[in-house]
């Protein structure tokens, strides 16, 4: 098989994922705020109100105004979670936990890496092969990658809130190329979602490859 010019991954469920679940960060940091709710309950009303929200792209805003955006954006998916939980009525300041819970995803804390990622990104950049990210995640993650310690491994970064496209679209492929000079034949992408990064790098002329984080 022929060595790539460029390899991308997917972010969240490739590179890094939550500790526990979202529930159970949801959980811990509500009862700082006095608010005591099952961490099962909270993932199933997570999924269900994130799966019903519109993808995370907001075309025709300039740049200075995404991360509004991005925090608006959030913020309706957790107040869902919470509204279908039914415990939205126990916070007495629900902005300020959201403002909590937004600031700490945006750090080390509730993130790991998984353990084969290092040994990867070494050996790819070892190869020469160049390395760039291309996610439906939020500008965070140019923290979350500084506080992992993994920024240095990136050339590019290519995120759905400043493509204003969002994956499977092939068009976010095609942004994320034109910032490596790298044609489509030459290009992996890997990620842990058959239809957003398995078959939308397929579909964008990449080679696609599924990796299961599930077993």
């Amino acid at each position: 098989m022929e060595r790539p010019k460029v390899i991308f991954l997917d972010a969240v469920g490739t590179i890094f994922n939550v500790k526990g679940s979202v529930g159970e960060v949801y959980s811990q940091i509500a009862k700082d705020f006095d608010v005591v709710v099952a961490p099962e309950i909270l993932n199933a009303k997570f999924s269900e109100s994130f799966k019903a929200a519109s993808p995370p792209i907001f075309p025709d805003v300039d740049s200075y105004d995404i991360p509004q955006k991005e925090f608006d954006w959030w913020r309706k998916i957790a107040f869902n979670t919470f509204k279908n939980a039914g415990v939205l009525p126990q916070f007495s300041d629900f902005s300020s936990f959201f403002s909590e819970l937004y600031i700490h995803f945006g750090t080390a804390q509730p993130w790991f890496i998984y353990p084969d990622v290092l040994s990867s990104l070494k050996d790819w950049r070892q190869k020469d092969i160049e390395l760039g990210i291309v996610s439906n995640f939020d500008s965070r993650i140019f923290s979350v990658l500084e506080s992992l310690e993994l920024t240095d491994y990136f050339t590019s970064v290519t995120i759905a809130t400043q493509a204003c496209v969002a994956k499977p679209d092939p068009r976010i492929f095609a942004i994320a190329l034109e910032k490596h000079d790298c044609p489509r034949s030459a290009a992996w992408h890997i990620g842990d979602s058959i239809l957003e990064d398995y078959q939308g790098a397929r579909a964008a002329g990449l080679r696609g490859i599924w990796i299961n984080r599930q077993i």
